[in-house]
């Protein structure tokens, strides 16, 4: 028997999961369908494809082939499970079940898209259509105002959809929707917007689009995750001798206490003032003492007699 590398026809590693191991089959079926692929080899690729996925995504029949390759169908496990198969009624075919024959003996189709797309229309004979298609979902971002992170906003967003023209062919067309973006999202969210991908075929399900949101730069502040940082500048009075500042943040502005002896890299931490998510992102505030420059003699005049003070800034020094 003929010895086929399930997994290098897949694409996939040994170790792969189930999800991970469906995701690829269903990218690959796409792309080597017959009713979308005319390219000499698709169909026997696309067969490939299907005989692969129907015995790794069965624990069983995965394991059979995995110890014992070419031979995986007498393996004593796999008989095993046929023969349960048998004595429940379910009838046994050679290895895959349910009708479905990727050796070109005139078995159909049905399993497979069933197992591909969920299932469809019944056809005239009582299986299902066998080329019946989901649609491509479409990934695309935007990118927001912090502000809008806070308060929730709507966006009107314009893109390309594919579509499968009547000749085969993939075309794009222009779809424009108005999309919710909701309140507390953070940078790198995503929204999901059910079947508004790209168009099933045949009668199959249209695809999703999925939206990653970026946040926009700001003159003000810094994102990470919920939590929203600012440098707050301060006079060498406010923070020698305290304060009350008025702070803008994305959600409007607070009145903050400075402490008496502030210095520059001090940090203060308004819980809950970050982005409203779920968990609730805090907004945090870094001091920065800024110096009037000696520019006039009123300044020159007042930084000399502070100069008097014998201040000595850096007493770990030694002279």
């Amino acid at each position: 028997m003929e010895y086929k590398d399930y997994y290098k026809i897949l694409g996939v590693e040994k170790g792969v999961s189930a999800d991970d191991l469906k995701k690829k089959y269903r990218k690959l079926a796409r792309k080597y369908h017959p009713d979308v692929n005319t390219d000499p080899g698709a169909d026997h690729r696309f067969k490939d494809i299907g005989e692969a996925y129907e015995v790794l995504k069965d624990p069983e029949k995965r394991k059979a082939y995995d110890q014992y390759g070419a031979d995986w169908k007498n393996g004593p496990q796999q008989q095993r499970h046929q023969y349960q198969q048998q004595s429940q009624g379910g009838g046994f075919d050679g290895g895959f079940g349910g009708g479905f024959d990727f050796g070109g003996g005139g078995g159909d189709y049905s399993d497979f898209f069933e197992s591909m797309f969920g299932g469809g229309q019944r056809s005239a004979r009582g299986g299902r259509n066998p080329f019946q298609q989901q649609g491509e979902d479409v990934d695309t971002s935007i990118s927001i105002p912090l502000e809008d992170a806070y308060t929730g906003t709507s966006r009107t967003i314009t893109f390309q959809t594919p579509e499968v023209a009547p000749n085969g062919s993939i075309e794009y067309k222009k779809k424009t929707l108005n999309v919710k973006i909701p309140k507390g999202i953070k940078k790198g969210g995503k929204i999901r917007l059910k079947g508004q991908g790209g168009p099933g075929h045949n009668g199959g399900a249209a695809g999703d689009m999925y939206i990653t949101i970026q946040i926009d730069p700001h003159p003000l502040y810094e994102v990470d995750g919920a939590d929203v940082f600012m440098t707050l500048p301060l006079a060498p009075w406010e923070a020698a001798l305290g304060a009350k500042v008025n702070v803008p943040t994305p959600a409007g502005t607070v009145k903050l206490s400075i402490p008496k002896g502030s210095v520059s890299g001090k940090k203060m931490k308004l819980k809950g003032k970050g982005i409203p998510s779920k968990t609730g992102g805090d907004f945090y505030v870094e001091f920065q003492i800024v110096l009037p420059p000696a520019d006039d003699e009123k300044t020159t005049r007042l930084y000399e007699q502070m100069q008097e003070l014998n201040f000595n800034p850096r007493p770990a020094f030694r002279n």
